[in-house]
């Protein structure tokens, strides 16, 4: 065997998913990315009923010795193979070793009865233990729903192959950039990084689709959900596999960390540390906002490892030429948004909508960002002059206490603004939490200069959104009486909503986000949440030049 090319070992597992998919094994062991689904859950299954009689290996000895037959959970590395692993059960007769190892489902229907990858995954475990004194020339594959034992014959060829397989994962754990997906394959089928690879959506943006319907490879909606916690002087702890939040000795809710998707602490509130290790070890970021909803930061644990993502932004954000061309895909979708919501919802003016839809149009001969904004401007003047004529007024509580006539903030002075700026807040957190999670970092933007304490990308990655989120659930909040004028409170020329109308419309937004859509370019449907994660990657691909233009998200 060649000398490796780097002095590291790397898991097994990564040659195993490497056999599999190169861009899976990169994902996962580069990136550090991972999403379960029902069948990495299923298989964890499996393995932790095998892990959960650990058992060491013995020393090789002369033939005729006696010595332990099984042996479970075994760890095992070689720096001159460049892995390491730990092996599920090791069948041990007459210095001999026989690996085995379990898996959910049933054997294929092929020759062989297994997969490739698994057969690489069997052989790198014999050559651990060739190295450890063992003979081994064979391994068991072990299907769990069948309860079938395949043999693995170790034969020279399947030798060289794994050798190979050793060898290409580590060149290509190297690499700044991740290999190119594959097309149209029934591998991404079933696939727990779908979400996150999104073969056939970036293969449709390279032009290197086959046609073929894209195929959405990950839910539509999550499970899992933000959780609010408003109830000042209430306190968070850590409860089994969950969090309880309790004030004065009472508990007000608890919550399990599997339907949870971020924390958010609004104001005076504590959490323990053990709380706060749980949640990083979990994946679940805590958002920390003021008692008004300021957003002051977020804690998460390390998240994605790609440093060179970050790399790529800043390169980006250096070259003038990709900043305007990025700015100004997002503000004609913003316009074009604006101008859909005053159709739908209102104001039907064929003046009014000409000139919106002159405004989008003329943004694509921009050759600077001042004019960009100048435009942005004045297509946000027009829609906010019309916004009121979307709001039903007919009650007569409503004629006066939801007047709206202009935009205006800090502080809000009206109903109306109050929940756009509260909306606009919320929806930046969840901008900043995708962002995030794909890699980006929230505060150096493109079209927004970076500035201290302001998450510029996620002003950028929000701008589409607005009116398509945080505008229609004001909207439907007023219309459908979730607010009311007794849910506002008046201080020095300001507005703000009180407790209650925070509940309220959080809840008119969390149904929106939860809203399905048909998504304008890769046509199926998802979330409005699922939709600004997807957004947020497809960023995180651009700056890399996976892609070559950012597909806006421009509603139908």
């Amino acid at each position: 065997m060649e000398r490796r090319e780097i002095d590291e070992q790397i898991p097994l597992d990564a040659v195993h998913q490497f056999a599999y998919c190169p861009r899976r094994s990169y994902l996962m062991y580069h990136d550090g990315l991972w999403e379960a689904n029902y069948y990495t859950e299923d298989g964890l299954r499996v393995h932790n009923r095998v892990d959960s009689e650990p058992s060491p290996l013995p020393e090789p000895v002369e033939d005729g010795d006696p010595v332990p037959n099984i042996a479970r959970s075994v760890q095992l590395g070689s720096l001159e193979l460049g892995i390491s692993s730990k092996l599920d059960l090791v069948e041990i007769e007459d210095g001999t070793a026989v690996p085995v190892e379990f898996k959910r489902g049933a054997p294929p229907d092929n020759d062989l009865r297994s997969w490739p990858p698994e057969r690489i995954q069997l052989m790198s475990q014999g050559l651990l233990l060739r190295e450890a004194g063992y003979n081994c020339d064979k391994g068991i594959l072990y299907y769990q729903q069948t309860r079938r034992r395949i043999e693995v014959i170790f034969s020279p060829e399947l030798e060289q192959e794994t050798h190979d397989a050793i060898k290409k994962t580590h060149r290509v754990l190297v690499q700044k950039e991740p290999p190119a997906p594959f097309v149209d394959s029934p591998k991404c089928v079933g696939c727990s990084l779908g979400g996150i690879c999104m073969p056939d959506e970036t293969n449709v943006l390279l032009s290197q689709n086959t046609g073929n319907e894209i195929r959405r490879l990950y839910p539509a909606r999550d499970n899992a959900l933000p959780m609010y916690v408003q109830e000042q002087g209430a306190y968070i702890g850590k409860s089994g596999d969950g969090l309880s939040v309790k004030k004065g000795g009472k508990e007000l809710v608890r919550i399990r960390f599997l339907d949870m998707s971020q924390l958010v602490i609004c104001g005076n509130i504590q959490i323990t540390s053990q709380a706060i290790h749980s949640l990083a070890e979990s994946d679940i970021p805590i958002l920390h906002l003021s008692r008004g909803f300021w957003f002051y930061g977020i804690t998460s644990g390390f998240g994605l490892k790609n440093a060179f993502i970050k790399s790529a932004q800043f390169s980006f954000a250096n070259n003038e030429k990709s900043r305007l061309d990025f700015a100004k895909s997002i503000v004609k979708a913003k316009i074009i948004n604006q101008r859909t919501l005053l159709q739908r919802n209102g104001d039907k003016d064929p003046v009014l909508l000409k000139t919106m839809k002159r405004l989008a149009e003329k943004v694509d001969g921009v050759e600077s960002n001042e004019i960009l904004l100048g435009i942005e401007g004045a297509a946000a003047a027009q829609y906010f002059s019309s916004f009121g004529a979307m709001l039903n007024r007919d009650k007569e509580e409503n004629i006066k206490s939801f007047d709206f006539t202009k935009r205006n903030r800090r502080p809000p002075k009206d109903p109306i603004n109050a929940m756009l700026s509260f909306g606009y807040a919320i929806l930046t957190k969840d901008c900043t939490v995708a962002l995030t999670s794909a890699g980006l970092d929230p505060y150096w933007g493109f079209y927004h200069e970076p500035r201290h304490g302001r998450p510029a990308l996620a002003l950028d990655l929000m701008e589409e959104f607005r009116p398509l989120i945080v505008d229609s659930a004001v909207i439907t909040a007023i219309n459908t009486g979730m607010v009311r004028d007794k849910d506002f409170t008046y201080s020095a020329g300001a507005c703000s909503l009180d407790g209650s109308g925070r509940k309220a419309f959080l809840r008119a937004y969390e149904s929106r986000m939860d809203q399905l859509i048909t998504h304008p370019v890769f046509d199926y449907r998802l979330s409005w949440r699922r939709v600004i994660l997807v957004q947020a990657r497809l960023i995180a691909r651009l700056v890399c030049g996976q892609i070559g233009k950012y597909p806006s998200m421009v509603t139908r």
